[in-house]
C-alpha cells in the first residue's frame, strides 16, 4: 500500500511545480522544511539539468518532495499554421532583436520523457507528478515498485477516471481558475473561448464523487480560507502556484513577481499566445495582439517564442513576457516561502474551526 497523500507532509499544502525557473530548489525545499510538499518542474529541462537539480534539493532537504514531468505530445500534422504565426511575429523579433526566421521550433514534444523516467526510478524521490496527460499502468507500476508515490493532474472527472485505472495514487484536480497551463490530457482547440472549464469547488465534488483515491485541489488558492473550502469540498490537500511565485525562494523574473500586484494588469485570461496551449496569465500586449491568432501547436509555439519572451525580459519589458497568474492574483503576498506556509496553516486553522463552530450547521463539513 502506498504512503497515504497526507502522511507526505504535515501541513496539506503544495506548492505547485511551476516550470520556466520559478519552482527550483529553494523554493522546494523552503516549502517542505516548513511542513508543506516542494516540487521541481522538470518540464523544459534535460533530464540531466533535472537530475541536478534534485541532488542540489537533496543537499539543502531532508524531508518528501516531489518531481513534476510532462508528458509527450503529439507530433503535429501540419506545420502551417506554425509558420503563418512566426511570420506575424516577425515584428516582435526585429523589436527585441531576438530573430526567429531560422528557428526550428519542431524538436522536443517528448521533453526527455523516458530519459527522466530512468533517472527517477534508476534514484527514486518521493513523489512524482504528471501533466499534459496520462502516464501507462506500466509506467505507474514501476514507480510503485520503487516507493515513489504518484499523482497525475486532471482537469476533468473522466481524466480522474482514467488516472485512477492507470494506477495513480492520487490525482491533481486544476480548476479553470489556475494560472499557467491547463493540465488537459487532450487539447481541444475547439473548446477555446466557450467557457468548457469547471470552477474549482464542482470540479472537486465531481472528482471526488468519481474515484476513490485521494484528490488536490489547485486553482485561484491563495488563503487558507480558500484551502478550508477546497477540502470541505473533498479534497485531502490544496496544491498552490501563484501564492509563492513572488516568494524570494521563487526563480520567477522580478518584472513576473511585480506584475502580480501591479494595478496595470488587472485581469487574467487564458491563451495560447506564448506556448501553444491554453494557459492563464495576466493580460498584456503581447497576449492582447497575438492571442487571437496563435494555433494550436504546443510545443512548437512555445520554442517559437521562447526567445523572444527572454529578450522581453532582458530588455524589463512586461508587456512581451508571458506572466502566469491564477485569478487570485492580486492576493498574493511577499513573504518567505516558509513563512508563507506557516500563515496559510494559520488560516487554514481558524477557517476549520469557524466552520466547525456550533450553530453554523457546516459541522458536519470537517
Amino acid at each position: 500500500m502506498p504512503t497515504p497523500l497526507t502522511d507526505l507532509c504535515r501541513y496539506p499544502i503544495v506548492q505547485a511545480p511551476m516550470a520556466g525557473g520559478a519552482a527550483r530548489p529553494e523554493l522546494a525545499a523552503a516549502v517542505s522544511e516548513a511542513g508543506g510538499l516542494g516540487f521541481l518542474a522538470a518540464g523544459y529541462k534535460t533530464a540531466d539539468g533535472m537530475y541536478q537539480e534534485i541532488k542540489q534539493l537533496r543537499g539543502l532537504t531532508g524531508r518528501t518532495f516531489g518531481v513534476n514531468l510532462f508528458m509527450p505530445q503529439p507530433s503535429l500534422a501540419d506545420a502551417t499554421p506554425v509558420e503563418v504565426y512566426r511570420e506575424q511575429l516577425a515584428g516582435e523579433a526585429a523589436w527585441y532583436e531576438s530573430p526567429i526566421a531560422g528557428l526550428d521550433p519542431y524538436g522536443g514534444a517528448d521533453d526527455g520523457y523516458e530519459a527522466k523516467l530512468a533517472i527517477l526510478r534508476e534514484d527514486p524521490v518521493p513523489v512524482v507528478s504528471f501533466a499534459f496527460g496520462c502516464p501507462s499502468r506500466a509506467v505507474l507500476d514501476a514507480f510503485a515498485k520503487v516507493g515513489t508515490y504518484t499523482i497525475v493532474t486532471v482537469t476533468t472527472a473522466a481524466e480522474a477516471q482514467a488516472a485512477q485505472w492507470s494506477g495513480a495514487d492520487a490525482v491533481c484536480v486544476q480548476g479553470i481558475e489556475a494560472g499557467g497551463h491547463q493540465s488537459t490530457h487532450r487539447d481541444d482547440p475547439q473548446a477555446d473561448g466557450t467557457g468548457a472549464g469547471i470552477g474549482l469547488l464542482s470540479l472537486i465534488a465531481q472528482v471526488h464523487e468519481a474515484v476513490q483515491i485521494p484528490i488536490i485541489a489547485a486553482g485561484g488558492l491563495m488563503r487558507g480560507s480558500q484551502i478550508a473550502a477546497a477540502l470541505a469540498a473533498g479534497a485531502s490537500m490544496a496544491q498552490l502556484g501563484t501564492a509563492f511565485l513572488v516568494t524570494p525562494e521563487s526563480g520567477a523574473n522580478a518584472l513576473h513577481k511585480q506584475a502580480l500586484t501591479n494595478p496595470l494588469f488587472t485581469r487574467t485570461e487564458l491563451t495560447r499566445a506564448f506556448s501553444g496551449r491554453p494557459a492563464r496569465g495576466l493580460v498584456n500586449r503581447f497576449l492582447r495582439e497575438h492571442g487571437p491568432y496563435a494555433p494550436a501547436a504546443y510545443p512548437a509555439v512555445h520554442h517559437l517564442t521562447s526567445g523572444l519572451r527572454k529578450a522581453a525580459a532582458k530588455a524589463g519589458d512586461a508587456q512581451g513576457m508571458a506572466l502566469w497568474a491564477g485569478q487570485g492574483h492580486r492576493m498574493a503576498r511577499e513573504l518567505p516561502a516558509g513563512q508563507l506556509v506557516e500563515v496559510l496553516s494559520a488560516e487554514l486553522d481558524v477557517a476549520r474551526a469557524a466552520l466547525n463552530r456550533p450553530g453554523n450547521g457546516a459541522g458536519a463539513m470537517s
